[in-house]
C-alpha cells in the first residue's frame, strides 16, 4: 500500500520540496513512526537534512553532519541499515539541538543506495523504545530505492542551497594508467550501459516472480551455452569468468534474496537492482582482492539479468554512437573497439587493462586517447556524463567544472599545434646535430595503421604484429587470408621494408578458438616461438603465407621469444622447407629474405656470439626483456613501476647488445615502448642504438629530440655513469637534467 501511494506522489506535478515533504509524511504514517527524515549526501561529504516529518521543520537544509558523524553518518559510511531500541545510548549518537530529536528513543535508518554508492540516508524514529522488525527494515530499504531514483533524476537540484551540491553529480578527478597519448573531451558512452529501472513498484507480485524465474533460466542457459562452445561473450569473459557467473546464477542465497525483494512489492527489475545495490555496498568496501573480483562478477550477472528482463541490448550498438563519444568499459577486446566509428570516438577509459593490453595496441594505432586501470569507473559514471581524459597522464575528469574544461580545451589546442609542427618534420631526416643518422621505424599490426607510415615519414615498419589478425578473427585464418593481409601490408608501404613477427600468442594473448592451458606463470610459459615449434603446422602455414606474399619483394621475418640458438635454427629450417615447397610449385620467391629474432629473453645476452653468427638482424623487445631482467610483471601495478628502464643494470644490458652487434656488423633495432619516449630514446642513442621502432604518434616527438641532440656528447655523458659502481637506482633525473641543459626537447 505504501509503495503504491508513494508512486502516486512521485507522479504528482508538484515542486521537489513539496514532493519530499509528502513522501516523509506517508512513510511515517505507514510505519506508525513519529519521525521520518531524509538526509542527502552533498559533494563536500556532508549529509544535509532535506525533509522531515516530526522534527523541527526549521532544521531542514540547515542541519548537516559529516559521513561517519552520528547515527546517520555511520549509516552513510557503512552503507548498512541500523535499528536501535535506545538510540541515545549508542556511542555514535550525536545530538543536534535544532532538530528537537532528544525525545525520541528508537531509531531505524537505511542507506539510500544507487549502484552501491550512498546518496543519502532515510530514517524513522519513535518516542517509545521499540524493536523494529525485519519486515519494517525491508519496507524502509525498498522505499529508499524510490528516493534514490528521485535524487539520481536531478529533481532535487532545484532546491540545492549555494555550496551544497549533491554528491551524485559532483565533479570527480580520477587517476589511472596512461595507455594511449592524447586529450579527449566528450561524453560517456558505457560499453555495457546500465539499465535504468523505471518501474520499481509491482502491480502483480506473482507475475513479477514468474518474470524473474524466466529471465534467470534464460541467463543460465546462455552462460551454459557459452561455456559449452568455449567461446567468449565479450572481452575478458573467458571460461573461468563464465564458470564464476554460473556458480552465482545457481546460488540459492542469491535467488532467495531476489524473491524476497519481489515479495516486498518490487518489480523483477527493482528486485535485481535492490539486491545488487546491497551486495555492491558491502563488497566495494572490502579490501580483499577475491571479494572485489566477486563484485565484478555480481555486477556483470545482474546487468545480464536486467537486460534480459527489459529486452534492452547488452552492449551499446556501434551504429548508435553519438558525436564526441568517450567509451567507458570494465575491459574490452580489440575487435570491440574496431566496431565503433572512429570519426565519433574521442577516447577510451578502462577499469582494467593497461598500456600493454591488446586493446591498447589498437587504440594507439587508431590515435585514440586512452587511460586504463581507473578503479570503479563504470559505477561512478552515468551515460551522457561530460568527461575529459588525458592519455599522457592517466587522468580523468568526470563532470568537470568550466575552468577545468577550458584548461583541457587549451591543452588540446596546444597539442594540435605541436602535432602540426611534428608533421612539418616528416620529410626531414632524423639526424643528430653531430651528423648521426637514426632510423625511425613504425610498429603496426592492423591495416588501419599503414597510412601512418607515409604520414610520419617512417623508414619502414620495424614490427608488424601478425597475431592481431588471429586475435580478431572468429576462427583460425586460412593461408589465403594471411597471404592477402601480408601482401596488402607490403603493397601499402610503397617499397619500404616490413619486418613481420611470427605469432606471438600464449600468456595473456589468447586466441578464442584455440585451446588454452592453465599455467602458473603464463609470461614464462608456453608462448610465441615455443608454440610454433611444438605445433609446426601452425608456424609453417604462417611462414608459407609470408613467403608467398613476399614473392619478388624484400621480406623480413622475425621470431619472438627465442631463448637459445637452437630454437632459431629450428625455425630457420622450417623457412627452408617452405622455400623448397614454393620452388616445387613454381611460386616466386622473395627477392631478398632476411631472418632475425626479437631479443627479449635474457639468456640470449649470454649467447650473442652464437646468435649474431646466425641471424641477419636483431630487434630488441624491451617490454619483455626489462620485465624478465627485473622479475617484475609489467601488467602488475604493484611492481610494474618498481624498476626504471633508465637504471644502470638495464642500460648496461642494452649496451651489451649494441656493442656485440657493432663488432659483427649486424643491424640492431629496438622496438619496445621505451624507444618511443624522447628521454628513453636519448639514452638508447647514447648507448649506440641507431634504429628505433615505435608507435606512429611517437615518431614526431622523438625526431624533434634527435634533431636537437649531439649523440657523441650524450654518449660521453652517459658512459661514466653506467660504469660507476655506485650508480643511482635510476639515471632518469640526470638524463633529464642533461637534456634540459643541452636544449633538447622532451
Amino acid at each position: 500500500m505504501l509503495l503504491r501511494r508513494l508512486r502516486e506522489v512521485m507522479a504528482e506535478p508538484v515542486a521537489a520540496q513539496t514532493r519530499l515533504d509528502r513522501i516523509v509524511v506517508h512513510i511515517a504514517a505507514n510505519m506508525v513512526a513519529e519521525v521520518c527524515s531524509v538526509y542527502v549526501l552533498r559533494a563536500d561529504g556532508r549529509l544535509e537534512l532535506y525533509a522531515t516529518e516530526g522534527l523541527n521543520r526549521e532544521a531542514v537544509h540547515l542541519t548537516t553532519m559529516r559521513a561517519g558523524e552520528g547515527l546517520v553518518g555511520l549509516i552513510a559510511e557503512s552503507a548498512e541499515a541500523l535499528a536501535l531500541a535506545d538510540a541515545q545510548s549508542h556511542p555514535a549518537f550525536s545530538y543536534k539541538p535544532e532538530t528537537g530529536e532528544e525525545i525520541y528513543n528508537s531509531f531505524l535508518g537505511v542507506p539510500i543506495l544507487r549502484g552501491g554508492n550512498t546518496l543519502g540516508v532515510l530514517v524513522v524514529q519513535n518516542r517509545v523504545r521499540r524493536v523494529y522488525s525485519e519486515e519494517e527494515v525491508e519496507v524502509l530499504q525498498t522505499t529508499a530505492m524510490l528516493l534514490a531514483e528521485m535524487i539520481a533524476s536531478g529533481e532535487l537540484q532545484s532546491i540545492v542551497r549555494p555550496g551544497g551540491d549533491i554528491a551524485l553529480r559532483r565533479p570527480l578527478a580520477l587517476t589511472g594508467a596512461p595507455v594511449a597519448d592524447g586529450v579527449g573531451l566528450g561524453y560517456v558512452v558505457l560499453q555495457r550501459p546500465r539499465v535504468i529501472v523505471k518501474q520499481i513498484v509491482a502491480e502483480d507480485l506473482k507475475k513479477e516472480a514468474e518474470r524473474l524465474d524466466e529471465s534467470i533460466a534464460v541467463v543460465r542457459g546462455n552462460i551454459d551455452d557459452l561455456i559449452k562452445r568455449g567461446e567468449e561473450d565479450g572481452p575478458g569473459e573467458h571460461r573461468d569468468v563464465l564458470e564464476a557467473f554460473r556458480l552465482i546464477a545457481h546460488d540459492p542465497g542469491w535467488l532467495r534474496r531476489l524473491h524476497e525483494a519481489v515479495r516486498t512489492g518490487l518489480t523483477a527489475e527493482g528486485a535485481v537492482e535492490r539486491v545488487q545495490n546491497d551486495a555492491r555496498a558491502r563488497l566495494q568496501r572490502s579490501t580483499d582482492p577475491y571479494m572485489r573480483e566477486r563484485l565484478h562478477d555480481l555486477d556483470d550477472l545482474a546487468n545480464r539479468l536486467l537486460h534480459q528482463l527489459t529486452g534492452e541490448p547488452l552492449t551499446t550498438a556501434a551504429a548508435d554512437l553519438p558525436d564526441n563519444a568517450i567509451i567507458v568499459a570494465r575491459t574490452m577486446g580489440p575487435a570491440a573497439l574496431l566496431d565503433y566509428d572512429r570519426a565519433k570516438l574521442r577516447g577510451l577509459v578502462l577499469e582494467e587493462g593497461g598500456a600493454s593490453s591488446h586493446v591498447a595496441i589498437v587504440a594507439r594505432a587508431l590515435g585514440i586517447p586512452t587511460i586504463g586501470e581507473v578503479e570503479n569507473i563504470t559505477t561512478l559514471v552515468e551515460q551522457g556524463d561530460a568527461i575529459i581524459i588525458d592519455g599522457s597522464t592517466g587522468e580523468a575528469h568526470l563532470r568537470p567544472p568550466s575552468d577545468v574544461q577550458e584548461a583541457y580545451a587549451e591543452k588540446a589546442r596546444l597539442r594540435a599545434r605541436r602535432q602540426e609542427q611534428y608533421r612539418s618534420l616528416r620529410d626531414q631526416p632524423a639526424v643528430t646535430k653531430d651528423g648521426v643518422k637514426i632510423d625511425l621505424h613504425m610498429n603496426a599490426g592492423l591495416l588501419v595503421d599503414l597510412p601512418h607510415v607515409d604520414e610520419t615519414g617512417a623508414e619502414s615498419i620495424g614490427l608488424f604484429r601478425t597475431e592481431l589478425q588471429f586475435m580478431l578473427a572468429p576462427q583460425f585464418p586460412r593461408v589465403n587470408e594471411q597471404i592477402a593481409l601480408y601482401r596488402a601490408v607490403l603493397e601499402s608501404t610503397q617499397g619500404r621494408p616490413v619486418t613481420f613477427r611470427t605469432l606471438d600468442i600464449g600468456g595473456d594473448k589468447v586466441l578464442p578458438y584455440m585451446r588454452t592451458y592453465e599455467e602458473e606463470n603464463p609470461a614464462l610459459g608456453w608462448r610465441a616461438i615455443r608454440i610454433g615449434l611444438d605445433r609446426p603446422g601452425l608456424l609453417r602455414s604462417q611462414l608459407r603465407a609470408m613467403l608467398r606474399a613476399g614473392g619478388g619483394r624484400e621480406l623480413r621475418i622475425m621470431f619472438p621469444m627465442v631463448a637459445n640458438a637452437a630454437e632459431f635454427d629450428a625455425a630457420k629450417a622450417m623457412v627452408g622447407l617452405e622455400l623448397a615447397h614454393m620452388t616445387r610449385h613454381g611460386h616466386e620467391e622473395p627477392r631478398s629474405l632476411k631472418l632475425g629474432i626479437m631479443l627479449e629473453v635474457p639468456s640470449i645476452l649470454w649467447q650473442l656470439d652464437e646468435i649474431l653468427a646466425r641471424v641477419d638482424f636483431i630487434s630488441v623487445g624491451s617490454n619483455d626483456l626489462v620485465q624478465y631482467l627485473t622479475a617484475a610483471d609489467r601488467d602488475n601495478k604493484r611492481v610494474s613501476t618498481r624498476f626504471d628502464p633508465l637504471s644502470a643494470p638495464i642500460l648496461r644490458a642494452l649496451k651489451l647488445v649494441t656493442d656485440k652487434a657493432r663488432e659483427t656488423g649486424t643491424p640492431v633495432t629496438l622496438c619496445g615502448e621505451i624507444g618511443g619516449k624522447p628521454l628513453e630514446a636519448l639514452a638508447l642513442i647514447a648507448l649506440g642504438y641507431r634504429g628505433l621502432s615505435m608507435t606512429a604518434s611517437s615518431i614526431g616527438p622523438v625526431k624533434a629530440m634527435i634533431l636537437a641532440l649531439d649523440a657523441g656528447e650524450a654518449g660521453r655523458f652517459l658512459s661514466p655513469r653506467l660504469a660507476a659502481r655506485d650508480a643511482a637506482p635510476s639515471l632518469r633525473a640526470e638524463l633529464r637534467a642533461f637534456a634540459e641543459a643541452s636544449g633538447v626537447p622532451l
